[in-house]
């Protein structure tokens, strides 16, 4: 199946390459062209022309996203190829973010190039981003720890919000389904004397209405209450210097479990239900130094505060964060320089054996983390064909010592920049906190175990990435975007859910770890309104120890994304195809006689949605989501083990530790909701209005 994939995608980029070889540009079309060279910030730190970058960025506007609303970023990234939403429990829904296959604590999320959402907040922090105030997302897949540091092992996404001089003066969208989710969007510009514009941005999400399709007793989707805030300001300064304040709160109550659990039963072992409170504030900002040198000061400060149940177990947490960075850039004939120093403060307590001391687990030592860096970039331009890229970072972790980081990055393109070719080789590290990370650690129904310390994991990465642009006979606008990625890990920190099913193990790896794969995405836009977004990622991510081969769980083999559009200018009349297939992944038994799949099938996410503009900036829109009702129950006799005796009260165990057959437990399971590789929430209609008053 896999050679028969990647055939058709080769076939696929000769055939379209072979036919757009029959047409020459028109020199009137060439300003059209132009508009496709947008500009980027994450791949190098700095903006950059996209075309121009000599690292490979991906760029999302919020048009992308607008077809097939979603109430947060986490879900509006399932339409992007190779990068993939991954929920990690059946009951409280809770996910993160897999990069061409690698887990989420391997992604680094930023806000305005701002390291926001990491560790503990990122199983939460993506779901409290109000989308109104959203320009654009950029994406850049492989390691970025030269210039990002830790957490930027598997790729980054960069959300960059609006600038209150681009935004709207007011924008509101407002939509709801039919399962009764309700979210809201607003935000608003204003000025505060002649130097000062602000953009106000809210979002509101609610979804109280439990439903269980699977009859399992428990709620197919989480419950949710959230609040976000989000408020950013920019500042007039002499000879046009950058100043831009910005600062967001979120809090959020979200519970699952069975469908008579209340609050009452918070924390308790009557009925079973995972609820969680969380609290967080965020400031973040860019101020450029008065010299004559570019020197930027950039800085962000967060704390995140978690109160949380799973079942009779529970969760305190709190983090805060501080960073601070200073950036130079200068040009020195050829060379683009860029260099920095960074510093970056991380504190951690829970009430976990995390934070406990070695000598006595009831004696509390909350985590603090120092890690100063400096690093140094060289952007060469060889010629107007050939760039060259050294990039090296410095890191010293005050746990685990010195931490180096290079990376070398080529770039080659046609006279007409319409054919691009990109090398790039660079080295990733990343600082493990299981407790911040990994939510089946947190869900009670496993015991913790690690073998020993765990070490900092270290990455090399090579990846090979090729962009044409080009018409097509009918003059629109065709591209093809492809790419090779090889990701080789040592000291990989893995999960052990099969050795004992009462436990997750965690140790560094005893050998290596790999990702690789090749990625193709193909555009194409027609003079009548017709729109393709096309892409397929063929991925093989597995670890290797003592000679024994194992597949990664919860990795599919192939993805597949679309996105179609079409719109008829004179009814304003829009309709958008978009879904996604996923292919076969590894996932988790209990044991030998646990009846459910190994693997999953191949399942496809699909949605349809209509649009009609109206007039004075008034858009409806509505369709239905999950059109073929994929749910992952079916063709499995269960997805949550035990979902009737949650807190294992009738299970049997031997003197191992181990759950005993027996007649009422004729599979010798336990409670167990980690089985999860799909959303639980089936076929459902939407409905909203979307206002836009320009200045």
């Amino acid at each position: 199946m896999k050679l028969k994939l990647l055939l058709i995608l080769y076939l696929l980029l000769m055939s379209l390459y072979i036919f757009a070889q029959q047409d020459s540009i028109p020199a009137a079309k060439k300003d059209s062209l132009l508009q496709l060279d947008e500009v980027v910030v994450s791949g190098t730190m700095k903006a950059v022309s996209k075309l121009n970058s000599p690292v490979p960025v991906e760029i999302y506007t919020a048009k992308f996203f607008r077809a097939n609303p979603t109430p947060s970023i986490f879900e509006s990234l399932q339409n992007i190829n190779g990068v993939r939403p991954q929920l990690n429990c059946n009951i409280c829904n809770t996910g993160d973010i897999h990069i061409n296959g690698l887990e989420g604590p391997y992604t680094m999320i930023l806000i305005d190039g701002m390291p926001i959402v990491s560790g503990l907040s990122t199983v939460y922090g993506l779901s409290g981003i109000p989308q109104s105030i959203i320009d654009r997302v950029e994406i850049v897949k492989g390691p970025a720890s030269t210039l990002y540091g830790s957490e930027a092992v598997g790729g980054l996404i960069n959300i960059i919000t609006k600038q209150p001089k681009d935004a709207a003066a007011i924008s509101a969208d407002i939509f709801g389904t039919s399962w009764g989710e309700l979210n809201t969007d607003l935000a608003a510009k204003f000025t505060a004397g002649k130097n000062a514009t602000s953009v106000l941005g809210l979002n509101h999400f609610i979804y109280d209405h439990p439903i269980d399709n699977n009859k399992d007793g428990f709620t197919d989707v989480t419950l949710q209450h959230r609040i976000s805030v989000f408020n950013k300001w920019d500042f007039k300064r002499k000879h046009n210097r950058a100043f831009s304040l910005a600062g967001r709160y979120v809090y959020e109550d979200r519970w699952g479990g069975e469908m008579t659990w209340d609050k009452k039963y918070r924390g308790g072992d009557e009925v079973y239900g995972e609820s969680i409170y969380t609290s967080r504030w965020e400031l973040f900002g860019t101020y450029q130094l008065p010299f004559r040198e570019k020197l930027f000061f950039t800085f962000s400060a967060n704390a995140h505060d978690q109160n949380s149940v799973y079942g009779n177990l529970n969760y305190q947490a709190q983090q805060q964060i501080g960073f601070a960075q200073l950036t130079w850039n200068r040009r020195l004939g050829r060379h683009d320089l860029l260099g920095g120093l960074a510093y970056r403060y991380t504190f951690y307590d829970d009430n976990t054996p995390a934070t406990a001391a070695a000598h006595n687990i009831n004696l509390n030592r909350a985590s603090h983390i120092n890690l100063p860096g400096a690093f140094l970039q060289d952007e060469i331009k060889l010629d107007t064909n050939n760039t060259l890229l050294l990039g090296v970072r410095y890191d010293y972790n005050s746990i685990h010592g010195n931490i180096l980081t290079p990376r070398i990055n080529y770039k080659w393109n046609s006279d007409d920049q319409h054919n691009i070719l990109r090398l790039s080789f660079g080295n990733g590290f990343r600082v493990a906190n299981v407790f911040t990370e990994d939510h089946a650690a947190l869900t009670g129904a496993r015991d913790v175990v690690f073998i020993d310390d765990l070490k900092p994991e270290t990455s090399w990465n090579g990846n090979i990435n090729f962009v044409k642009r080009m018409y097509t006979p009918g003059g629109g606008i065709f591209g093809l975007d492809a790419t090779a990625f090889y990701t080789w890990f040592n000291n990989k920190i893995i999960a052990d859910y099969e050795t004992d099913p009462n436990k997750i193990i965690y140790n560094n790896l005893d050998g290596y770890a790999v990702s690789q794969g090749f990625s193709l995405n193909a555009d194409l836009s027609l003079k009548n309104g017709l729109k393709f977004l096309v892409g397929g990622t063929l991925m093989d991510v597995y670890s290797k120890q003592k000679g024994i081969k194992i597949k990664q769980l919860f990795t599919e083999h192939f993805t597949g994304v679309w996105n179609i559009g079409y719109k008829h200018e004179k009814s304003g009349i829009q309709i958008d195809y978009t879904g996604n297939v996923y292919g076969p992944m590894r996932l988790p038994l209990l044991s030998d006689t646990d009846p459910r799949k190994p693997i999953s099938p191949w399942w496809s996410i699909q949605n349809v949605q209509l649009t009609k503009s109206l007039r004075n900036g008034i858009d409806l829109y509505g369709g239905v989501k999950n059109l073929l009702n994929w749910t992952p129950n079916k063709g499995n006799p269960f997805l949550i083990a035990r979902s009737h005796d949650p807190f294992d009260k009738q299970v049997q165990f031997n003197e191992a530790g181990q759950a005993m057959v027996t007649p009422e437990n004729p599979y010798g399971l336990t409670f167990d909701p980690s089985y999860v590789y799909a959303p639980n929430q089936g076929i459902r209609w939407f409905f909203g209005i979307r206002y836009q008053l320009k200045n």
